[in-house]
């Protein structure tokens, strides 16, 4: 049984309600390649919103939760707040998150234990600076992020793991084709050695940074590549040719 490609949309602090609007009358209109999972990911304020107008075939994911059910934390979302609005996915350790907000490998980590623990399905990024590649530590980067989180988990069912290259996202580069497959495929000896070769097999690792309907397909073909976390342009009518890529 292959992996089942996998398209998240991540809309980041983008959209008001007419913008979505559009987004959702593109989605539904698709049409959208029946054998992916897709899933977007909603900013906190207009999750209820969308699950509401989406189509039945994408599914939602919030963009962000903490790692306590609940308590003095102000501004902060739990995964039993998700729940308990029938929010069945959340992205965890997004670079901006990691980058920006100063979330370090032992948060994410605990993060995603815990939305995991209380029955999220979690989209955990991992992923290297551009002064980290060029000092050659993308491996030694991304195995670290990766370990954080699986010492703290029982099970790698529910994760979708996204390497996404922080140099990468947003700024038009692109990892070649080439530079995502030897990235996914080391990622995947890595769980070979450390976790066990089932997991290796069967977790879906899906690639960010600067995808587009111009490089999706090429990307799509190599064998360690079962999908895309996609910022910008999931916010745009080519989101469906993405989602489409493997077609």
């Amino acid at each position: 049984m292959g992996r089942k490609f996998f398209v998240g949309g991540n809309w980041k602090m983008n959209g008001t309600k007419k913008e979505i609007d559009e987004i959702v009358a593109f989605l539904k209109a698709g049409p959208l390649d029946p054998n992916v999972d897709v899933v977007v990911g909603v900013p906190a304020i207009y999750l209820t919103y969308v699950k509401g107008i989406l189509p039945n075939n994408v599914d939602i994911s919030a963009q962000n939760a903490y790692k306590v059910p609940k308590g003095a934390f102000t501004g902060e979302i739990s995964p039993a707040m998700l729940l308990d609005n029938s929010i069945p996915w959340v992205i965890l350790g997004h670079s901006e998150r990691r980058n920006v907000f100063g979330e370090t490998d032992e948060l994410v980590a605990d993060k995603v234990a815990h939305s995991l623990e209380a029955g999220l399905k979690v989209i955990a990024c991992i992923g290297e600076k551009l002064e980290e590649r060029e000092a050659g530590k993308t491996e030694e980067v991304v195995f670290r992020q990766t370990k954080a989180i699986a010492d703290k988990i029982k099970s790698w069912d529910n994760v979708v793991l996204a390497y996404e290259p922080v140099w990468a996202i947003g700024t038009g580069k692109t990892a070649t084709p080439q530079q995502a497959q030897e990235v996914h495929e080391k990622l995947r000896d890595w769980f070979t050695k450390n976790v066990n070769a089932n997991v290796a097999e069967t977790v879906r690792i899906i690639y960010g940074g600067s995808v587009t309907a111009g490089n999706a397909k090429e990307l799509a073909k190599e064998k360690d590549i079962d999908g895309f976390l996609v910022g910008g342009a999931s916010l745009k009518p080519d989101f469906v040719q993405i989602v489409n890529a493997k077609q």
